[in-house]
């Protein structure tokens, strides 16, 4: 037995997915990569003379520059450096970035200053509504625009018949609709109930607590939870976790 783990990994197929395999080759773990979201955009653009301007990811970021968007005089908020370097990259400036990179760490940042403000908030049709809700509650003029749809692609699902074989060593899930998808695909292949078994037989990481709660709500044990809600920092700390095991 080797000391490489086979690591199941589901970003999109945009970029994100060949750099998620780099990483876990550089651990040391073997990749098993099967993107599980795929992005449509829907050709919106954020709203335009408004006071805050909220953007959840890169994705959503780079669909806006493409479109023309102007912040104008708005506050930019990103809810993580990910999506603000994004923003700098695309020439916009970045005035809000909360110390933890959530939505529920995003709102505590604005949650004071923001009553009777016009807030724009442009991310996916997943969007939490842990933010949208928080901010009109603290007395803001919320409206939400829609600037892409995320989709499970047709060809995904591979990995759910790799976890109903016992052959993964550990699974990384940087969404609630990561987990969502591999159910279903897994449903779909027949293998659901074994892949559950495979993946509970394995080291399963989740980027945050909402993800973990689906996770866990589809009879999954999680046993990885990052302080940082990065995917580095959950890669390293299963791979990590994952290799004591299959050394032990």
């Amino acid at each position: 037995m080797t000391g490489r783990v086979r690591a199941a990994v589901f970003r999109p197929d945009d970029g994100r997915l060949d750099d998620a395999v780099a990483l876990l080759d550089a651990l040391g773990a073997d990749p098993v990569p099967d993107a599980m979201l795929a992005v449509e955009p829907t050709g919106a653009v954020p709203r335009e003379a408004v006071d805050y301007v909220v953007l959840t990811s890169k994705t959503g970021v780079e669909l806006a520059a493409e479109a023309g968007w102007d912040p104008g005089a708005a506050t930019v908020c990103a809810i993580g450096e990910r999506t603000a370097d994004a923003l700098r990259e695309a020439d916009y400036r970045v005035d809000v970035v909360p110390e933890r990179f959530s939505s529920a760490g995003l709102l505590d940042a604005l949650a004071e200053e923001v009553d009777g403000a016009r807030v724009e908030v442009a991310r996916s049709d997943h969007g939490s509504a842990v933010l949208t809700d928080g901010l009109a509650d603290a007395g803001a003029d919320v409206h939400e625009t829609v600037l892409y749809r995320l989709v499970r692609p047709n060809d995904a699902g591979h990995s759910a018949d790799v976890a109903a074989r016992g052959d993964l060593d550990a699974a990384l899930f940087t969404s609630s609709l990561t987990v969502e998808h591999f159910v279903e695909a897994a449903t779909e292949r027949g293998v659901r109930e074994d892949a559950l078994a495979g993946l509970n037989d394995a080291v399963v990481g989740c980027i945050g607590a909402p993800t973990r709660e689906t996770a866990e709500g589809h009879g999954v044990e999680v046993d990885v939870v990052p302080a940082e809600a990065s995917f580095d920092a959950l890669a390293t700390a299963v791979v990590e976790r994952a290799m004591r095991i299959r050394t032990k």
